[in-house]
């Protein structure tokens, strides 16, 4: 062979090893894994690069768990070469046939390949996979499966585990249409399932549609891990095969479940439910007690009104409060405590209750009538309206303790009963006028009527000095407690400042949505910002509704548009526009602003 033929054959030589190496080569640790599994996806770039390869294609079954990478360098036959290796943890995002497309690195691609993922085989292993045993795997229910807006269902989830997991959490993916949070705590049991125990773990979630239709709810996702099997163990001898420590020594691998998307037809607001409030319940019960229980006080004690609202299908603090719905007559003021809300499952349903205690004072005696209490809701098994109705009660006010008849309220007040063994009109012998003349009478000494602290003359004049240290150092006392009362007022502390700065920023941030919300005539999110902002304006006694809030605010004009919003809320196809609400509260922000009113100065900060 001549010299220009072996330089043409060592040129094409060079080409092709540098294509070789330029090459991105692609493997599965495995081709078949179970629902629930994971699988480790290689990549290797042929050459040093400082690129990265696009993984967006793989996000569309896949989550990436997990990656590493390194770098290798080798002579060969002296010549230097070096590789780039990206090792990912993926976990399948649905069964049946998966296809990890071609993936993209530093202008190179490679091949694609297929993953099969059984769906019988959730997170089973070796011969359990094959016969098609779950070895993790999770179930749920949903009550009531068509719930109405703003209603409320349970979403019971039960994980149903036979093998050990190590750093386990199950999470619900939150969603714009539903109001999602967890109920109570987790309940742990045991079942059998075809011959094969597991231990289940019960958890309940606390779903609120806020717009009715179709609704679609990500499933829950279980993230663990699990014992790896195929990693040999070294200590598994010294255990008889099973090492109860494996977890902890490193011999594991991820795990992702996730469970079927929770699919609820949501139904509208009927339009046979009256009024503006709106509570689809499944039972609704109100009572009441009183303290004192004969419901007669004096002016100016209070007299507690005990209110006791208890609903199956819905939570506390869905539950309206009845202290602002109180009618009063005249004379009588009323000032709830804050109420106590619990909410928990019960026999499989969900159970609100709202208990509170509202203290009625009188100012002046007499007899009041309080008007019954009326609550209107809507029966969800029937599909009718329903009220409870609480009755009228009358309060019997006496005269403050301690005053006349005539003063408390222009009444005579009781007199003494006279003594039996005294005669009609005779004066009884402890108050006859004495039978000795007033010449007669001993005289009074001076001193039986001296008050204690006051010196007489004769005492000399150390009292005297005594008393006047005495008031210096009162007034001392005095000005040194005002000067320290001045100086705590002109300094506030920081944390109160902190407070308030996140108050004020959290009521602004609402504002800012609840605006946005009303240019867009979005019912539902105009509502829930308005809430929104009136909860960090009142942090310790937020408005449960928009009822509330108008009876707060006290504006006709302002409480006709809530009404407006609160019933485009709940209707089918309502067709709500948003600028007469924002606009009527910018003008009464501005005019609580110019010191014409008060009605409610701390909704509008500047």
């Amino acid at each position: 062979m001549t010299t220009l033929m072996r330089c043409v054959w060592l040129v094409l030589l060079c080409g092709m090893s540098a294509s070789a190496l330029a090459a991105v080569d692609a493997r599965l640790d495995r081709d078949r894994v179970g629902r629930g599994e994971t699988v480790q996806l290689v990549l290797q770039h042929q050459g040093n690069t400082d690129a990265q390869p696009d993984l967006e294609p793989l996000k569309k079954d896949f989550d990436i768990l997990g990656r590493s990478s390194g770098t290798s360098v080798q002579f060969v036959n002296g010549h230097l070469s070096a590789q780039v290796q990206l090792r990912l943890t993926l976990a399948p995002k649905r069964s049946g046939k998966l296809q990890i497309p071609a993936l993209r690195w530093d202008g190179e691609q490679s091949r694609p390949l297929q993953l099969v993922v059984d769906d019988k085989a959730a997170a089973g292993d070796g011969a359990d996979a094959a016969a098609g045993n779950a070895g993790v795997f999770m179930e749920y229910t949903l009550d009531p499966d068509r719930p109405y807006v703003q209603g409320a269902a349970v979403l019971t989830v039960r994980l149903y585990i036979d093998r050990q997991l190590y750093q386990a959490s199950l999470d619900l993916p939150q969603n714009d249409d539903l109001m999602v949070r967890q109920l109570g705590e987790d309940r742990q049991l045991s079942e059998t399932r075809n011959g094969r125990s597991y231990q289940v773990v019960e958890r309940h979630y606390l779903l609120i549609p806020q717009r009715s239709g179709k609704l679609t709810l990500d499933g829950p996702v279980l993230d663990a891990q699990v014992a790896d099997n195929r990693v040999r163990d070294p200590f598994g001898d010294v255990f008889g095969g099973g090492n109860p420590f494996a977890g902890m020594m490193g011999a594991t691998r991820p795990m992702r479940l996730r469970g079927d998307a929770i699919d609820l037809d949501v139904r509208p607001r009927p339009a046979a439910a009256q009024g503006a409030g709106w509570l689809p319940a499944q039972a609704l019960t109100l009572t009441e007690d009183w303290q004192p229980e004969t419901l007669s006080v004096h002016a100016g004690e209070p007299l507690t009104r005990r209110l006791h609202l208890r609903a199956v299908g819905l939570s506390g603090d869905q539950l309206p409060d009845l202290g602002a719905m109180l009618p009063l007559p005249d004379g009588i003021k009323a000032y709830p405590d804050q109420p106590r809300l619990d909410t928990a499952v019960e026999d499989g349903k969900l159970v609100g209750r709202r208990d509170q205690d509202v203290a009625l004072i009188a100012s002046r005696p007499g007899r009041y009538a309080l008007p019954e209490l009326r609550l209107n809701w809507w029966d969800v098994g029937a599909g009718v309206q329903r009220e409870l109705v609480l009755p009228a009660q009358t309060l019997e006010v006496l005269p403050a303790a301690g005053s006349s008849g005539a003063a408390a309220g222009g009444q005579p007040a009781a007199l003494p009963a006279p003594n039996p063994s005294t005669a009609a009109g005779a004066v009884p012998p402890e108050r006859a006028a004495p039978t000795a003349p007033d010449s007669a009478v001993p005289a009074v000494e001076p001193r039986s009527l001296a008050v204690t602290g006051i010196p007489t003359p004769a005492a000399g004049i150390w009292p005297w000095v005594s008393l006047a240290l005495a008031v210096l150092w009162l007034a001392t006392l005095a000005g040194w407690w005002v000067q320290r009362r001045r100086a705590v007022a002109a300094v506030p502390p920081p944390d109160a400042a902190m407070d308030a700065a996140a108050v004020a920023l959290g009521a602004a941030n609402a504002r800012k949505a609840f605006v946005q919300a009303c240019a867009a005539n979005d019912a539902p999110a105009a509502r829930r910002h308005l809430l929104a902002w009136a909860g960090a304006v009142w942090p310790d006694a937020a408005p449960a509704g928009l009822h509330a809030l108008a009876r707060r605010l006290g504006e006709p004009q302002i409480t006709v548009l809530l009404q407006q919003l609160d019933r485009a809320c709940y209707a089918p196809d309502g067709a709500w526009q948003g600028e007469a609400l924002a606009r009527a509260i910018r003008l009464e922000r501005g005019r609580v602003a110019r010191g014409h009113g008060d009605a409610l100065p701390a909704l509008y900060p500047s």
